[in-house]
Order: structure tokens, then C-alpha cells, then sequence
């Protein structure tokens, strides 16, 4: 079972909680739901489009919404959050104008924040845009997995395991190229285990990441 579903959704209510938390009339769901969508696409390209990132990592964690009545709280969890402060004082106000010009909505207030991440190589998704950076440079896809394993060694984890999909090198059959350390368990709920799939585009198609991380038992 541990291989057959997403390892955050198997987990949920022991070891993982929701990113997003509210309630809704059913009518509203998937209104509620694409508006999530839209703040999360909105930060991501900011971050993108305005800050200087020379090494391919926009050390975007994960993004956790919380909604009431009259309020949209966001809290964005980054690796490096001097991407956000340094160089652009009103970085976070500028986002918040972004973000509420996106959604177009008038009878909410929103406020953002951000959360630094103590380790950030223990988390998939920032490990997962290192590879992707390395892969787009056409750094071969086995140097970018053993480093990649090189970096989580700093953040204290009990094992790790890399794919990767798709034409990898620029090869004419598609294959996938796993790697792994440590230990990995997939089918033990109390395991906390981050997970992350992460596309990329390079120039000779698409490559899918996928990226497990097991940090410890509870």
C-alpha cells in the first residue's frame, strides 16, 4: 500500500496535517479550492519573477492557508527567507498586494508571514528544486542525486530515496533512475515521511522528481 498512494494522504491525522485549513458550504468547495491554487501559483511566481536566485532554489517549503470569516492568513515556510526581506523592504507588502489582486477579493483581509525553516535540505520540495536546476544545466542526473543526498546529510535524516522519470540525458526511450540511503518506510503510519513530486522542463521533454524523505517515528 505504502507504493500505491500518496504518502502525505496516508498519513493524515497521525504524522501529517492539512496545508489548508477551513470549512465551507459544500456549494463553495471547489471555489474555496481554486482560490487556494491561485494564492499558492501567485507567491511561487513572485518569488520567481523578482528575486535573484543563483542557485535554482526558491527555498519555497510549503505554504500553509487558513481562512475565516473576514480573514485570509498565509504563512509561507521557505528555506531562505532572505530571498523575501533582503533588497526588497516592502517584499512582503508588494506580495500581499499581488496576492489580493488575484484573488479580487474586497471583504477580506490578508495577511501573510513567513516561517523560517531551520534545516532546509531536510525538505523535499527545496531538494527537489535543487535537482531540477541541476538537471536544467545538464548536469548529469547521477551527480545531482548523490549530491543531493550530501546536502540532507546536514539535516539529521534517517534516509532518503530520489527518482527520477522520464528522458533522462536526452535518451530516445524513456527509463527511471532511483537512488536511495538509509532507511525508507513506507508502509508504517507512524513514520514521518515528507514527500514531493516535482516536474521539470528542460529542453528534452519533461522529467518528473519524486522525493522521499523519513525523518523519524513518533
Amino acid at each position: 500500500m505504502g507504493q500505491k498512494i500518496n504518502p502525505l494522504g496516508f498519513r493524515l491525522g497521525t504524522t501529517q496535517g492539512h496545508h489548508s485549513i477551513w470549512f465551507t458550504q459544500p456549494k463553495n468547495y471547489s471555489e474555496d479550492l481554486q482560490e487556494d491554487q491561485k494564492i499558492r501559483n501567485c507567491i511561487k511566481n513572485y518569488v520567481q519573477k523578482n528575486m535573484r536566485i543563483s542557485s535554482g532554489v526558491e527555498g519555497i517549503a510549503h505554504i500553509e492557508i487558513k481562512k475565516k470569516i473576514d480573514l485570509i492568513q498565509i504563512i509561507i515556510y521557505m528555506g531562505f527567507p532572505k530571498l523575501l526581506i533582503e533588497g526588497r523592504p516592502r517584499g512582503i507588502e508588494e506580495l500581499e498586494m499581488n496576492v489580493q489582486k488575484e484573488l479580487n477579493c474586497i471583504n477580506k483581509k490578508l495577511n501573510i508571514a513567513v516561517a523560517r525553516i531551520t534545516k532546509p535540505y531536510g525538505h523535499p520540495n527545496i531538494l527537489a528544486e535543487f535537482i531540477a536546476g541541476q538537471l536544467k544545466n545538464r548536469v548529469s542526473f547521477r551527480k545531482a542525486m548523490k549530491k543531493a543526498i550530501e546536502l540532507t546529510k546536514q539535516a539529521d535524516i534517517k534516509g532518503i530515496q530520489i527518482q527520477i522519470a522520464g528522458r533522462i540525458d536526452g535518451k530516445e526511450i524513456a527509463r527511471v533512475e532511483w537512488i536511495r540511503e538509509g532507511r525508507v518506510p513506507l508502509q508504517t503510519i507512524r513514520a514521518q515521511i515528507d514527500y514531493c513530486p516535482y516536474t521539470v522542463r528542460t529542453i528534452y521533454g519533461v522529467l518528473g522528481i519524486k522525493i522521499w524523505i523519513f525523518v523519524g517515528k513518533d
